[in-house]
Formats: structure tokens, sequence, C-alpha cells
């Protein structure tokens, strides 16, 4: 049985569980591990500096999502919008970005969930770590929304509480509240100092570093995207979408730059321990044990707390991966209404659920399996590679089409007080979010050019979607022979 829409769902998200969606796409193992990474290469100032730097991007490119997606809260909205407002070769190319980017991020958060289980045993086999995962995954993602949604909601509730408790610490234990009554504050900010020189000495060296830790928080802030995959499938959607994306500024305050801030307090950047277990040399590595918080914990001796923190990122893992399934499956069926993907995509059951959809994107999962023959760590670094320029491409079209949008609306005579969602400062926040994303791609392996660091597998993997993209754009437009639509031209109002 086909459903023409979404609207054969028995019970659509609430506002509650639209909000805490948005949490569990955007929050990782990345938000509490990886970016440990790059604080030896930025230092706590220049960690703290390159994720508030790169927040300013993803605000404006907030302002952008918020505004279209509100208005017409269609499933897989901006990819379709996309195709209304600007090209359809647009909307094909940024579709089929999307659904990689979230079908190669499901093996990373498998990937992420097995490295994560070796913090306690190695004993348990790959193989069957990454088979038990993808049924738990496939069992929350077969059944109808409505229990997605109450899965998702208390999976990102350990997600927040983490989070919440890991900032409490920071802040418990800088004052004194530690076991050795130690007072150390910003101590190293002072020792061993606040910036770092990555790959040049000098101030060229600390500009490189919070580059560097830019790059990182391309990858690890996230989240506008993952709102308007449950567009289509929210209760009152204008509403409910305008809070969630209302509510991202605090989020992103919240979670990613005060864990920034965070991560630089409590771990000086050439703590040992942190450099042992990024060089793989000492056991723990790529587990909850390479997080900055449980090295802290370990240094001051603080037993159980560290085991909790583990296995409360694996809940956070966990629920990233359900929502990457979620997000994939639709944008697909998204897609097939459209054309852009076979129309058996669009299939679903009475319940709404597009099966054959959520069918194709859990057989991404199996990419988890390489890393039986293969390290984690270089399975993780591999797909960390590819996704990356995939989230930067869909912000860098998503703000595209919204200048279209914004033109037709002036052009037009729409007065934007109709708007659900209003973004501020209008259109030169979306200007300001395409020069943005468009550097970020272009600086993404910026490191790869400075003498003896050249690696061919690194480069291919970090411009390899940019190919991709401008290849599915130019494949589909000489195929189709689609028609661009200048700014200003496009019908705003008629978009279904």
């Amino acid at each position: 049985m086909e459903a023409p829409s979404s609207e054969a769902l028995h019970r659509k998200l609430r506002s509650r569980e639209v909000q805490l969606f948005a949490v569990g796409g955007a929050i990782g193992t990345s938000l509490f591990v990886q970016m440990g990474a790059v604080l030896p290469h930025g230092g706590p100032a220049g960690l703290f500096i390159g994720f508030m730097a790169y927040g300013t991007i993803i605000l404006a490119v907030n302002q952008c999502f918020g505004e279209i997606v509100c208005y017409r809260p269609i499933p897989s909205p901006f990819i379709r919008l996309a195709g209304h407002w600007v090209d359809e070769a647009l909307s094909f190319a940024m579709g089929w970005n999307f659904f990689l980017n979230v079908a190669l991020g499901l093996p990373y958060e498998i990937v992420a969930l097995n490295v994560l289980l070796t913090y306690w045993t190695d004993k348990v086999p790959v193989a069957v770590v990454v088979a038990v995962i993808i049924v738990i995954l496939a069992l929350l993602n077969g059944l109808t929304v409505r229990y997605y949604g109450i899965s998702e909601f208390y999976l990102s509730i350990f997600k927040v509480f983490l989070m919440v408790g890991l900032i409490a610490y920071t802040f418990i234990t800088m004052v004194g509240g530690n076991p050795h009554h130690d007072v150390y504050g910003f101590r190293y900010w002072r020792d061993p100092g606040a910036f770092v020189s990555y790959l040049v000495p000098g101030n060229t060296g600390r500009f490189l570093g919070v580059m560097s830790c830019m790059v990182q928080a391309s990858f690890t802030m996230v989240g506008p995207e993952y709102i308007s995959m449950a567009a289509g499938e929210a209760q009152n959607p204008q509403k409910v979408m305008r809070q969630a994306y209302a509510s991202f500024f605090w989020r992103l305050l919240f979670f990613f730059c005060l864990g920034a801030l965070c991560v630089g307090i409590v771990t000086p950047y050439n703590d040992q321990s942190l450099q042992n277990m990024l060089d793989g040399t000492k056991e723990g590595s790529g587990t909850g044990a390479a997080s900055p918080y449980v090295i802290s914990m370990d240094r001051f001796g603080i037993n159980v707390l560290p085991d909790i923190v583990n296995a409360l990122i694996m809940t956070s893992v966990l629920s990233a991966a359900n929502n990457l399934v979620f997000s994939g499956a639709r944008t697909l069926y998204g897609m097939s209404l459209e054309g852009k993907a076979p129309k058996v995509l669009s299939q679903c059951n009475r319940y709404g659920l597009p099966y054959n959809a959520v069918a194709v994107t859990m057989a991404f999962c199996a990419l988890a399996f390489l890393q039986v023959n293969n390290s984690s760590a270089t399975v993780l670094n591999w797909l960390v590679s590819c996704i990356t320029a995939a989230y930067l491409l869909n912000y860098l079209g998503t703000c595209l089409t919204y200048l279209h949008f914004y033109a037709a609306m002036r052009q037009q005579k729409i007065d934007r007080h109709i708007l659900p969602y209003q973004g501020y400062l209008q259109p030169y926040a979306a200007w300001y979010a395409v020069f943005g994303t468009s550097i970020m791609l272009l600086i993404l392996g910026f490191d790869l050019f400075f003498p003896g660091l050249w690696d061919i597998t690194t480069f291919f993997l970090d411009y390899v979607m940019i190919a991709f993209f401008i290849l599915a754009f130019v494949v589909w437009k000489a195929i189709h022979r689609t028609t661009y639509i200048k700014p200003g031209t496009a019908n705003v109002e008629n978009t279904s």
C-alpha cells in the first residue's frame, strides 16, 4: 500500500519529542570524546574560539532552515524545497548527499558503540556487537512512529543528563570539589597555555590551531537538518518546528560551546594520558577513557563515575544512530514522492511506516563490519572525513534555497510577518552562512598541504563528497534538462 503522505500515521511526534529528536541527531560521541582530539591542536582557548566561530555559521544556517521549514513543513522539506525554489538538480544532489551523510553516519555510530564497549571488555567479537546493534535499531525503527518517539525521548534524556552532569562536574571540580581539594580553575589556560601553535610556529600556527578546531566543530555542531526531518510527522508542525528552531540557539550555546569550554578546563592540551589515547599507545584508546572528562576523573582517582560516563555515552551514541535511521528513511521517502528515488521507497504499511526506505537505510549498517579487518580508529576516520563535507554541502544548498525564497517573498510583496518563524538579520545571515560554509568546505583538508603531511587517501576522503555532489547535480540536470528558477520568480505560496 502506498501512502501519498505521512498523514496516515496513527500518532505524530509531539513537541517535546521533536525537541529531543533534535538533540538525538545532533549529539553523539564527537561531543564527549572526539572534541578532545583537537585540544592538542588549538589549546583550550583555540578550541573554545574555534567552536564559537563556527557556532556563528551554524546559527546563521539555522535561521535559514527555520524560515523555510516552518513555512512549508513537508516531508524532507529542505531537500524538496530546493527543487521547488531553485533547481530540481540541486534537490536531487542535496537529497542523495544527505542520505549518504546519514547512511555513512550509521556505521560510524555503530563502530563507536563497539569501541565504547571495549572500555570494559574486548572479549565480545566485533561481528556479534555489530549484529546486536543492527537488530536493536531495526526493532526501534520497524515499529510505528509512536514507539520511535518514545524510545528517542528516553535515549535523549540520558544524553541531556550526561551533558548537564559533565558541565556540573567541571564547575564543581574546578572550584575545589574534588578528592585533592585542588582549586584549579583556569590553570591549564595559563600552564601549559591557552593556545597551541599547530603545524608552524608563532601566530600563524595559533591561527591554524583555531582552524583545526573549527573543522572539528563542523562535524560536531549539527542539528537544523535533523529537526527538519520530523516536519512531516509532527503534530501542528508549524508551531512545533518554530519552537524547535527557536530553541536551537540555547542548545548550541549550552551543549556545544559550553562543552568546548569545559574540555579545555578539565584537561591540559599536553596531558600525556590524552596524547597516549590519541596515539593508540594506551589501553582504552577511542573509548570513553579517551574523553577529557574521564582522563580528569582518573587523575583525581575518582572511581565508578568513569563507568557511568562511558555507559551514558553509549546511550548517546545509540540515540544518534536511532535518529540517523529515521532521517535516512524519511529522506528516501521524500525523494521517492518526487521521482528522485525509486517509487518502491514511498510504499508504507497501514501505520504510515515507509518500510522499504527503512530497510535500505538499515543496509548501510553492514559497513560497520569493516572494522572486523581494520582497526576501529581507521574506520572511524574514514567515515568522519566523508561525513563532514556532506553536512556543509547541504547547509550551503539550504542557504542558497533560502535566498531564492527571500527574493521571491520580497519581489512578490508577501509580508514576512505571515511567516511562522522569522530569522534574524536576514538576508545578511544567509549570505554569511553561504560564505562561511563555502570557506569551511575549502579548508577541510588544509593540513594535508604542509610538508610531509600529504596523503592521497585522506585527501580523497575529505573532498570526495564535493565531487559526488557536483556530479549528481550535473547528471540530473543533463538528463532531465531542469530549469533554474531565477531569484524572485519562485512560486512560494503553492508548494506542497
